[in-house]
């Protein structure tokens, strides 16, 4: 089972784990932090060679978790145009485009690897989706969508494996593509989730930013950091609150607290 909470303060760490984060203070290497940079589109291509598309469980909570989907609609059946920022393989997209016949997606990802897998989807279909291989750092979405022509973006366990330096720059290129007055969907990676409390001593890239053992990096937001990196790029706040879960795993008696940030910034 699970316990869900939403709010807007942080999740309290107990004395054992606070102890264990303030140890952790040593820093990656300058060098090795530059070839994790230089070779992040080869990790996470590594990743889906082994994984294949297996390693996510498809998201059909998508459009329980964004009612905006269905909210930002004037009428039941209008046509939305989304993207999706950082597909993979598709788990998110396929559900989605499944649930609601009325939608076109254009969908990227930083992994060629990850594109291909989305192109022998059997739900791939030309008429219904674009999928194309992007560096949201850099690449000019402009060259496969339109100008102001997304109503919604979504932005799901993307911007946590981009560098914090690097985050406003994807900020600033879906800016581009979206309609004025529509929205960014954002979940990802809370402050204190699991997953940051794991991470064994040595695989500290800076502030809240660490690297697994494969290569890829993962960060872990703040309210306050994410808020501050839309605002700075011309979006509004829209919402902005941590998602707390206690997931209980009863055959082993173990809690496990997840920390998520779920969010949405519009284009005014």
């Amino acid at each position: 089972g699970a316990f869900q909470t939403k709010g807007h303060s942080a999740r309290s760490l107990s004395p054992e784990e606070a102890e264990r984060l303030a140890k952790d203070r040593v820093l990656v290497s300058d060098f090795k932090q530059l070839k994790l940079e230089k070779e992040a589109q080869k990790n996470w291509d590594l990743f889906y060679k082994r994984n294949s598309t297996n390693f996510f469980k498809d998201r059909h909570w998508t459009t329980r978790e964004f009612q905006e989907l269905k909210a930002c609609r004037e009428f039941a059946d209008q046509k939305l145009t989304i993207l999706e920022a950082g597909c993979g393989v598709g788990n998110c997209l396929f559900p989605l485009l499944e649930e609601d016949l009325n939608i076109f997606a254009y969908a990227c990802d930083f992994s060629p690897r990850a594109v291909e897998y989305v192109k022998k989807n059997a739900l791939y279909s030309t008429e219904r989706c674009k999928v194309f291989q992007c560096d949201l750092t850099k690449d000019d979405l402009l060259e496969n969508i339109p100008a102001d022509s997304v109503d919604v973006v979504t932005l799901i366990f993307v911007l946590s494996a981009i560098h914090p330096d690097k985050m406003h720059l994807v900020l600033r290129n879906v800016y581009k593509v979206l309609k004025p007055g529509k929205c960014v969907l954002f979940r990802d990676y809370g402050l204190y989730d699991h997953a940051m409390l794991r991470f064994k001593s040595g695989s500290k890239l800076g502030e809240n930013f660490y690297v697994r053992q494969d290569g890829t990096r993962s960060y872990f937001f703040t309210e306050e950091f994410l808020s501050q990196l839309f605002k700075a790029e011309g979006y509004e706040e829209v919402v902005n609150e941590y998602v707390q879960r206690e997931t209980v795993n009863r055959k082993e008696d173990l809690r496990v607290p997840r920390v998520f940030l779920q969010s949405k910034f519009q284009k005014p």
